[in-house]
């Protein structure tokens, strides 16, 4: 069974959160200061930095509220990073509860954690996991290069407390998602790649910016598949997001980090490109790719003599009969 079929047959009797979301489907809240209604002056502005320590997050728990949409961020001016408006920060200020509210609300859990929040044997809460059913928010690697999964805090609790749920987090697992366990199938990469997209899809403000997201999930082979012109695939990876960081480039941790953020399932890979088809007719659409200027072939220049009207000097073999011919008009006669 494919890990498209495992999810949608998982996805009947769980929440629609857990299912691949669109290009075109906003993940959160509108991304941009004057989403929510007020504007600061132009000096109004602050790092993340700053702005992670007056909320009293730190900066794991910082980044992950602005991928939620919990945080509300603008591009700084000239490729300066990220900043936070002050009218964004005396909002989140003024919430009731703050600042413990906004960080339970970004509380990422391990395996061990996450089983005892929701009372359930780590072993139940990794096949859950492995089945689709709980959405990894993130993940790092430990100093063995092994693989930490972990999930929103809110997430799980959610879950638990839905009623339809009951049957899953208690008795004996269901036949048919043992067998889909016994084949092998692990779909926390794929769901936390579906997850992110979402995210980088609510931070796109054009078409091209859409189409960098989901090529952002394929290695350069599959894009060439689909993107034949070179000039094109050129411009997309202007658009492209960068991914976090692990390890050294090429180093084994860099590596697996790597396979993680690409789609590695056959029917993944054909979901992905084919919507990156679609956005790319909607990015030429709103602007074509630039293309680079022709190039003229140069004209050499003509030596100086030619360039004054002089005759050219003769070379070769003409030059040495030419030498003869004049030596023998100069001989005297006899």
């Amino acid at each position: 069974m494919s890990a498209h079929t495992a999810t949608h047959a998982i996805t009947t009797t769980t929440p629609a959160r857990t299912t691949t979301p669109t290009a075109t489907a906003s993940a959160g809240p509108p991304a941009g200061p004057g989403a929510g209604g007020n504007r600061a002056a132009p000096d109004g502005w602050v790092t993340t930095s700053r702005a992670a320590r007056e909320l009293g997050l730190n900066r794991s728990e910082f980044a992950l509220a602005v991928d939620l949409g919990r945080i509300r961020t603008a591009p700084g001016e000239r490729g300066a990073g990220r900043r936070v408006d002050r009218a964004e920060l005396e909002r989140l200020l003024a919430r009731p509860g703050h600042p413990t509210a906004l960080r339970e609300s970004v509380r990422a859990v391990g395996t061990t954690e996450g089983a005892l929040l929701m009372g359930v044997t780590k072993a139940r809460f990794t096949w859950l996991a492995r089945l689709g059913l709980l959405v990894p928010a993130k993940f790092s690697l430990n100093r063995y290069r092994a693989v930490v999964w972990l999930y929103l805090a809110e997430d799980l609790r959610q879950f638990t407390a839905d009623e339809k749920n009951t049957p899953l987090l208690r008795g004996r697992t269901p036949e048919h998602l043992r067998g889909q366990l016994d084949t092998g199938l692990d779909l926390r990469a794929r769901n936390w790649r579906n997850r992110r997209l979402g995210i980088l899809l609510r931070r796109t403000t054009d078409p091209w910016s859409r189409a960098g997201a989901v090529a952002s999930l394929l290695d350069p082979p599959r894009i060439s598949d689909v993107v034949k012109d070179p000039d094109e695939r050129s411009h997309l990876d202007r658009f492209r997001p960068e991914w976090p960081s692990h390890g050294a480039p090429g180093s084994p941790a860099a590596v697996l980090a790597e396979s993680l953020m690409t789609a590695q399932d056959p029917d993944e890979i054909a979901w992905l490109q084919a919507d990156l088809v679609r956005l790319l007719a909607e990015a030429r659409e709103h602007r074509s790719a630039p293309r680079p200027a022709p190039t003229r072939a140069r004209r050499r220049p003509a030596p100086a003599r030619q360039a004054l009207g002089e005759p050219a000097r003769p070379c070769g073999a003409f030059r040495a009969l030419l030498g003869r011919w004049r030596g023998r008009s100069r001989r005297p006669a006899r």
